[in-house]
C-alpha cells in the first residue's frame, strides 16, 4: 500500500516538485474536523493513483513549523485545501472537504497520470525527454495519449495572425491558459493567438513522426475570448474548422476555400466545456499515417473580425521518429 508523504520543510517540498511531474498536496491541521473526515478518501485515492516520479500525494500540516511557509506561499486560507501541481506549477485548487468533488477531479487526473507514465516509458526506451506533462482542457480517451510533442515546432506556420504580441508557439504552450488562471497575462505577454485582418487563420503543423489522430479526440482546441459583448473588436471562438492532411507546406486562403478538405467540423455552442475546450472528433480512417496537418479556421461564432485560439492539443498515437528535412508523401505507390 502506498502511503502519502508528510512534508516537513519548504526545501523538501521544492525538491519534490522538481522530481515528480504531478504532485497533489493536502493542506490540513490536526484540530480540523473536516480534514479528518476526508482523510480516508484522500488516502484511498493516493493509494490507487500514486506512481513513482510521476504522481506523488503529500500531506502538509499548516501548523508544523517547517511547513507553515508553504501555506502562506500558496495562499491556503481554508482547511482542508487540496492543490494539484503539474511540473512545479499550480494547476488546480480545491477548498473544503467535499469527497465527491475531490474524487471527481482526481479521477479525471488519472488519465493524465497514465499518459505521463506512457510518455515516461516511451522516453526512457528512446533515450529522450518528454519535456513535462501539459495542461489539457479535457480528458484523454482510454488507450491514447497527448502526442503534441510530436509536432516539429520549427516548421509551425500560422497565416493571418496578429504577430505584434502573439506567437504561434503559444498554441502548444503546456501551461494552463492565463485566462483560466488568477494570474492573468499582462502587458505584451500574451499566451494565445488572434487573427489579424479578418476572422480566418491557417495553421500548418508538421509532425516529426507519422501519427494516427484519434477519431474521438483528435485534437483539443481551447478558445477563451473575453466576455465583453459591447466591443466589436472582441475576438470570437472558431466555428468552422477545415482539416487537410499530409501537405508539404501551408495552403493559401483561396486554396483552402476551394479544395476538398480531409474533414470539415462545425463547432456548436454546446461543444465548448467549462474549460472553454472543444474536442473535435475525427473520422479515424482518414487520419492514419499523418505527417502534417493544416488547420483552417474558416470563420468564427459571431460578428467580430477576429478569432482567438488559446491552446491546441493533438491526441492519438505517435510513430517512429523520422529525420526532418522534407515531408514524406504518404499513400503514393513507389515510382509515382
Amino acid at each position: 500500500m502506498v502511503r502519502t508523504l508528510e512534508i516537513h520543510s519548504a526545501e523538501q517540498f521544492s525538491n519534490l516538485l522538481k522530481s515528480s511531474r504531478i504532485v497533489v498536496a493536502d493542506f490540513y491541521a490536526n484540530w480540523c474536523g473536516p480534514c479528518k473526515q476526508i482523510a480516508p478518501v484522500y488516502e484511498e485515492l493516493a493509494n490507487s493513483l500514486s506512481k513513482p516520479k510521476i504522481a506523488t500525494f503529500v500531506k502538509v500540516n499548516v501548523e508544523a513549523e517547517g511547513a507553515k511557509p508553504l501555506a502562506a506561499e500558496f495562499a491556503v486560507t481554508a482547511l482542508p485545501t487540496f492543490i494539484i501541481f503539474r511540473d512545479g506549477k499550480v494547476a488546480d485548487k480545491i477548498k473544503g472537504a467535499d469527497p465527491v468533488q475531490l474524487e471527481s477531479i482526481l479521477q479525471k487526473l488519472a488519465s493524465d497520470i497514465e499518459s505521463a507514465l506512457q510518455e515516461a516509458t516511451s522516453s526512457s526506451n528512446n533515450g529522450g525527454n518528454s519535456g513535462g506533462i501539459a495542461w489539457r482542457g479535457a480528458g484523454l480517451p482510454r488507450g491514447y495519449t497527448d502526442i503534441s510533442d510530436s509536432i516539429d515546432v520549427r516548421g509551425l506556420e500560422l497565416l493571418n495572425a496578429d504577430d505584434t504580441h502573439f506567437s504561434v508557439r503559444s498554441l502548444l504552450n503546456k501551461d494552463k491558459p492565463s485566462a483560466l488562471s488568477k494570474d492573468k497575462a499582462s502587458g505584451n505577454e500574451k499566451d494565445w493567438v488572434e487573427s489579424d485582418t479578418d476572422e480566418q487563420l491557417l495553421l500548418f503543423a508538421p509532425f516529426n513522426s507519422a501519427v494516427k489522430l484519434h477519431t474521438i479526440q483528435a485534437y483539443q482546441i481551447t478558445s477563451l475570448p473575453p466576455a465583453d459583448e459591447d466591443d466589436d473588436d472582441v475576438p470570437m471562438r472558431p466555428k468552422t474548422i477545415k482539416l487537410f492532411t499530409n501537405r508539404p507546406h501551408n495552403l493559401g486562403f483561396d486554396e483552402a476555400e476551394d479544395i476538398n478538405p480531409t474533414q470539415t467540423i462545425e463547432i456548436g455552442e454546446n461543444d465548448w466545456n467549462s474549460n472553454s475546450t472543444a474536442n473535435l472528433g475525427l473520422r479515424f480512417v482518414r487520419f492514419q499515417n499523418v505527417t502534417s496537418l493544416v488547420i483552417f479556421v474558416a470563420d468564427g461564432d459571431g460578428d467580430s473580425e477576429k478569432v482567438r485560439v488559446d491552446r491546441i492539443r493533438f491526441i492519438g498515437e505517435s510513430g517512429e521518429k523520422r529525420e526532418m528535412g522534407k515531408l514524406e508523401k504518404i499513400g503514393d505507390e513507389p515510382g509515382e
